[in-house]
């Protein structure tokens, strides 16, 4: 048995955010039984503890989807730190948290809330036009519906869509077979008024059919590459709140925050569940 926390994450409500999976002390667990327990967990994610192999990291996680394993995704990194930290770990740094994973080394920190550093994109630039047409097929939108379009990758392949105003975000109602083979995120800005009302600058969804989750409620890595794509882009300001998870009936927030040349992702999380778990076999 292997202790085990579920947590969730961009919201104070605990079943208001995301869920995210986290098994401690996940050494001698194959890469075979962490898929097979991430399929059953049917979470977005599930995460994996394990000790550092970088000496500047507290500790290493593996992040898996139910399909496949990711190098890099944010509700995971805060949802793990945070079991992390209430597992009793100590951080070689107060007020920091550094994390390994498949994209390298994560810096967090800590504060009202925890915040992770967005990692750099790893492809940016201009969509395949063929790849809008479906895209814009899979999102039952026109080409002239789109203001833009662009890849804002920062590890899973995110593809990022803004549209003209949040409430075109919200009355999306995809076309999923033509999403496969895309993860797609669509930002849209409320009116000064909305946003007051309901405490957010953008809606955003994300949707990511072929890692097993047609939408994810709440998106950190998604969250991060927009906020790069957007600031640097002048279309956001450099500090902003962001809802997520409305059409699912969740009430995500997630806090943007740009400090000099890095942004900062972060959201309150929350343990909800907390025991043990039986997965594979000790080694």
């Amino acid at each position: 048995m292997r202790p085990f926390t579920q947590v969730n994450v961009f919201s104070a409500d605990p079943l208001g955010g995301n869920p995210v999976a986290v098994v401690h002390d996940a050494e001698g667990l194959t890469d075979q039984e962490m898929q097979r327990f991430a399929h059953w967990t049917n979470l977005s994610e599930t995460t994996f503890l394990l000790p550092p192999t970088a000496p500047e990291a507290d500790y290493r996680v593996r992040i898996f989807t139910p399909a496949e394993e990711l190098p890099f995704a944010g509700h995971p990194t805060l949802g793990s730190a945070h079991a992390w930290l209430a597992g009793g770990g100590v951080p070689r740094e107060e007020g920091a948290v550094v994390q390994e994973c498949g994209a390298g080394l994560v810096r967090l920190r800590r504060g009202e809330r925890l915040a992770f550093a967005a990692p750099p994109l790893v492809r940016e630039g201009p969509v395949a036009p063929a790849d809008v047409e479906r895209i814009c097929r899979g999102l039952r939108v026109g080409r002239d519906e789109v203001v833009d379009i662009a890849w804002a990758d920062n590890g899973p392949g995110w593809i990022g869509v803004l549209l003209a105003d949040a409430d075109a975000v919200l009355a999306l109602r995809p076309s999923w077979p033509d999403l496969v083979g895309f993860e797609v995120g669509v930002v849209g800005a409320y009116a000064d008024e909305a946003a007051a009302r309901v405490g957010a600058a953008v809606e955003v969804r994300a949707f990511c059919p072929s890692l097993g989750v047609v939408e994810d409620p709440v998106t950190g890595s998604l969250n991060a590459s927009l906020a790069q794509w957007l600031i640097g882009s002048g279309r956001l300001p450099s500090s902003y709140v962001a809802s997520q998870g409305t059409a699912l009936g969740r009430n995500g927030r997630v806090f943007v925050d740009q400090d000099g040349g890095e942004i900062w992702v972060g959201g309150d999380t929350v343990t909800v569940v907390s025991g043990t778990v039986e997965v594979g076999a000790r080694a």
